[in-house]
């Protein structure tokens, strides 16, 4: 498949200068044009905000990688914010499919909402595009460092093979994000599994200590998971135990699945 007429808008949260972009740029590259439109800085755990002290400002660049140039656009702003300057600003359409990533750092369990590799994706889905958010397990103290020590090879294939599928078919109906996450050790021998968000805590919050709550103390966060407790079929059991690539339909529609008729009784009752 080497079809220019598709669109692809190729974002991330890691900013405009990641390997990990470049990776998935490559890899996209001959399934369509791919319009790479990213924040300027690093904007992890920014989830799908649009910061009201944002810019918007947008530099077109010209990124000579991997022996080819690429015109790009850095933009000052979140990465929910980029896709919409790139829907609105740069391409002045929407496109066929948006890919979020490849990112630094597994997005796995309850706190994928934080992302902003998947905030950029449910951002464009819900404007109705297709959206695929890539992420790569890397030990924590790469997650910002955007180092090149991470070999994203395997990624990249692994990016453009659910890409292909998702700009020749339609998905199923409220599945609006596909949400992947790519173990480390990775080989071209590791099985992909589809599998269900879990519901436990993966990245854990930290304060430090401090004299004075006026003190600087920024919350950080730690990776902790008991191993036992975790759902079989879930997103962080299929990376973390079964070290499988996990491939996570994701919904815009978040909507408990309780049954209505009982929590209507719940709490209409005396």
């Amino acid at each position: 498949m080497n079809d220019k007429t598709k669109q692809i808008l190729l974002t991330n949260d890691d900013s405009i200068h990641s390997p990990g972009l470049w990776a998935a740029a490559e890899a996209l590259d001959s399934l369509g044009y791919v319009h790479v439109v990213a924040p300027r800085d690093q904007q992890s755990g920014a989830g799908r905000s649009m910061p009201i002290h944002s810019s918007g400002i947008i530099e077109k660049m010209t990124l000579h990688v991997n022996g080819k140039d690429w015109p790009v656009f850095s933009v000052d702003g979140s990465p929910g914010q980029a896709v919409l300057h790139g829907i609105y600003d740069v391409i002045q359409a929407k496109p066929d499919l948006l890919v979020s990533g490849i990112n630094y750092g597994e997005n796995i369990g309850s706190g994928i909402t934080l992302s902003g590799t998947i905030g950029a994706a449910l951002e464009g889905a819900s404007l109705g595009i297709p959206a695929l958010a890539v992420s790569m397990q890397t030990k924590r103290e790469h997650h910002l460092s955007l180092s090149t020590e991470i070999d994203f090879k395997i990624a990249g294939l692994v990016t453009h093979q659910i890409a292909q599928k998702m700009l020749s078919i339609s998905l199923p109906d409220d599945v609006d994000v596909i949400k992947v996450d790519i173990p480390m050790g990775v080989t071209n021998e590791t099985p992909l599994e589809i599998t269900s968000q879990s519901r436990q805590r993966y990245y854990f919050p930290v304060t430090s200590k401090r004299k004075s709550l006026s003190d600087r103390s920024p919350v950080s966060y730690e990776i902790r998971f008991d191993p036992d407790e975790l759902e079989i079929g879930s997103d962080v059991y299929a990376l973390l135990v079964e070290k499988k690539i996990s491939v996570t339909p994701i919904s815009i529609d978040l909507t408990s699945r309780v049954d209505f008729r009982e929590l209507d009784a719940l709490l209409d009752g005396d």
